[in-house]
């Protein structure tokens, strides 16, 4: 789930960064935790609000400037070194030819060996063996000790493969990568899952993915990248975008996983004058357009609305690009995953707001996590990251003054214009207006050209 909002599409909520509105108080989260079968419910403490980020979110800011900000370059990428697997052509032969297995890849697998071997995930050179998976688990930390939010991983069924061979990483009739497997294991799911999502309820989607989608076994080792999968969207690298951005100055991270209305433009702009970013800032706008929840909008279609937005505002102080990245809406954990990607990328901050990369029980409909939860934690390992968070809070549309906070609206008693995920989607197929303050026009055209080619 994106930051929240008191206007929905799907389920991307926006905000905005707003120092000076005070939160409204967030109610326990109750959260399903299976046991012999059946869900449990255990009580979640609310996190605090953002007040409590801000204070020493400030502080921060007059202390810690991350590395562009200090020292006139670029971000430091993540470990100190960005990493490249990929080898040349004949190169790649030689790696074909030694292989003893051969894997195919499934379309989250792909996208963590694509991440892999252009840095993304630096200063990992492959996937984690057994004690480094173990490391992170409990402790969230590589065993050297540096910060690292979730366990990469390779999963696989095969009963065959074993440590000291070298296996061929195929992905839809490509040669993708090869495994130097150092390391074979039986995972304890159950304990991955709550430490990692906090739950081991399989009502949580990542819990159905590392229990129902992954193989039996874990296999680590170091990864030689042959080629990128074919995307029919491209995927910039972390050393092409660190090659567009200015030097020097602040970069913004945008983290979104659906299409952008006009909210959550107003977030990302607004964010560029938030009070610990300089005044050079540029943002850049990186959606998610890997394999996310099953109800989510086709990353082609998402890849098509972004660039006709792209192209509609021509903002000079906006980058965008696209991460193959497979969500796992593991909250807390995901926000840091997700500032070590985009430290990689060579930005200094993360926009973060309410509910980050949260999610719902299947079930109830109850939460996982406090609504905060994400951003404190964010802001709690933001300097070790050697990067700042720009928290966000709820935005409304109003008739008199726009957007605005949802705290002002109501304080100043001002008409709110909402719109629900549910209506949008029903103006979208019925070929209705949609409210120009809610969209742009460019994206409701490429989403209602998708939704007629599904027949919707």
């Amino acid at each position: 789930m994106q930051p929240g909002c008191q206007i929905l599409s799907g389920a991307l909520q926006h905000s905005l960064p707003c120092p000076r509105s005070s939160p409204r108080s967030a109610a326990p989260q109750i959260s399903p935790v299976a046991f012999s079968g059946k869900p449990r419910y255990t009580l979640i403490r609310p996190s605090r609000g953002p007040r409590e980020n801000l204070q020493g979110h400030r502080q921060l800011a007059t202390t810690v400037r991350a590395a562009a900000a200090t020292e006139g370059k670029l971000q430091s990428p993540h470990g100190g070194k960005l990493v490249d697997l990929l080898v040349s052509k004949s190169e790649a032969q030689r790696e074909i030819d030694s292989c003893t297995k051969q894997q195919e890849l499934s379309d989250r697998n792909a996208c963590d060996v694509e991440l892999l071997c252009v840095g993304a995930f630096s200063p990992l050179q492959g996937f984690m063996d057994e004690e480094t998976y173990n490391a992170v688990v409990e402790d969230m930390r590589l065993p050297g000790g540096v910060l690292w939010g979730l366990p990469v991983v390779l999963d696989t069924a095969s009963e065959d493969i074993e440590p000291g061979d070298k296996v061929l990483l195929t992905y839809q009739g490509k040669d993708l990568a090869t495994i130097q497997v150092d390391s074979k294991w039986t995972p304890n799911k159950p304990l991955e899952a709550l430490k990692c999502y906090r739950t081991s309820s399989l009502e949580h989607p990542a819990v159905q993915m590392i229990s129902m989608e992954r193989g039996k076994y874990y296999i680590g080792g170091k990864v030689t990248g042959l080629a990128l999968p074919e995307r029919v969207f491209p995927c910039a690298t972390p050393q092409q975008v660190r090659d567009t951005l200015p030097q020097g100055a602040d970069v913004l991270a945008f983290q979104c996983r659906n299409p952008i209305h006009k909210a959550h433009y107003e977030l990302f702009i607004r964010a560029l004058e938030a009070d610990n970013v300089g005044k050079d800032a540029v943002c850049l706008v990186h959606p998610t357009c890997g394999p996310t929840q099953d109800d989510d909008i086709p990353g082609i279609v998402r890849y098509r609305t972004y660039e006709v937005l792209k192209e509609e505002v021509k903002n000079p102080k906006l980058r965008w690009a696209y991460l193959p990245y497979s969500m796992h809406m593991a909250g807390p954990r995901e926000a840091i995953q997700h500032m070590i990607i985009r430290k990689n990328y060579g930005c200094t901050h993360f926009i973060i707001g309410r509910d980050m990369a949260g999610s719902k029980s299947s079930v109830s409909g109850e939460d996982f996590y406090g609504p905060y939860d994400a951003q404190n934690f964010a802001a709690e390992h933001a300097s070790e990251l050697g990067m700042q968070t720009v928290p966000s809070l709820n935005i409304t549309y109003t008739e008199e003054k726009g957007y605005v906070t949802a705290d002002k609206a109501d304080s100043e008693g001002l008409h709110q214009l909402k719109l629900s995920g549910t209506k949008f989607r029903q103006l979208l197929r019925a070929g209705e207006d949609i409210p120009e303050w809610f969209a742009f026009k460019s994206v409701v055209d490429v989403l209602r050209d998708a939704s007629g080619d599904n027949g919707a």
